[in-house]
């Protein structure tokens, strides 16, 4: 396999009920496990820049990471943009070799958001790649608030926008390090009743494994986008690498003791989505 869409992976999911995991990425350790943990689960995988990533490391450096791991590996990857907040930031992405833009327009008014993502959604389709949209606003743990995603709003967002993946707000939190925050499946089925475009949750980590794997099977989620969770693993396997030994320096001896930890943590999030078989 090499490097693909988002489009092309969710197409699949959408149609057979299963979902991906859009794993967030904050630096080249992190980013291979995910993959290491893809091929052993023999699953896809969507590695994601968001704005503290972007904060790091420039996109046209992340694009190149990301195809390199994609490019050589067994099972299906995508190169996607997590929250570009503009026009600017979604093409920079695009020249950088991603393969997916994810415009958060989601604080704007609706008319305003929908005429903002069909303008990256026309882009991206224009270049090959994919586009996914956020109706509804999705809050932060310990800071703002959730505004939860109208059905109707949603059914309008769908139809205008152009998107290929459409993240929803029902009662998904950004940051949260336990798994206590059920979802509103009454809202999600309003939601999945009124479209017909493939559903992502942002803030996944906050959600009950068992919820995950079940509305994966039976609704139009199909994307579950994991962070916190995995970040977790990565700062417990580096504290405890660092506190082994501390008169160690050598930052690439250290971050190794990381790779084996992330990727089992990677591997369980993955595979409480049920993809079949890639390979």
């Amino acid at each position: 396999m090499t490097l693909v869409t988002l489009k092309d992976v969710l197409t699949p999911a959408y149609e057979q009920g299963y979902a991906v995991g859009g794993l967030v990425t904050l630096g080249w350790e992190d980013m291979r496990a995910y993959v290491a943990a893809a091929e052993a689960e023999n699953a896809p995988v969507i590695l994601q820049a968001g704005p503290s990533c972007r904060e790091h490391t420039p996109l046209p450096v992340l694009g190149k990471m990301f195809r390199h791991l994609a490019e050589n590996a067994s099972v299906p990857v995508v190169a996607h943009l997590d929250h570009g907040y503009t026009f600017e930031d979604c093409k920079i992405a695009l020249d950088s070799g991603f393969t997916s833009l994810m415009f958060d327009g989601s604080r704007k008014p609706l008319q305003q958001n929908i005429d903002e993502t069909a303008e990256i959604a026309e882009m991206a389709h224009a270049a090959g790649i994919s586009c996914e949209g956020e109706i509804g606003f999705v809050g932060y743990s310990g800071g703002e608030g959730s505004n939860g995603t109208d059905p109707n709003e949603a059914a309008q967002f769908a139809r205008e926008s152009g998107v290929d993946a459409m993240a929803i707000s029902v009662g998904n939190v950004h940051l949260q390090q336990h798994k206590e925050g059920g979802l509103d499946e009454v809202r999600i089925a309003e939601i999945d009743a009124a479209t017909s475009v493939p559903l992502v949750i942002h803030g996944g980590s906050g959600v009950p494994v068992e919820q995950r794997s079940r509305l994966a099977r039976e609704t139009s989620i199909c994307k579950f986008n994991i962070g916190t969770e995995l970040r977790m693993a990565f700062g417990n396997a580096l504290r405890e690498a660092v506190n082994r030994d501390p008169d160690r320096f050598d930052r690439v001896t250290i971050l190794k003791e990381t790779h084996d930890p992330v990727e089992a943590a990677t591997r369980m999030v993955i595979r409480a989505f049920v993809a079949p078989a890639q390979r």
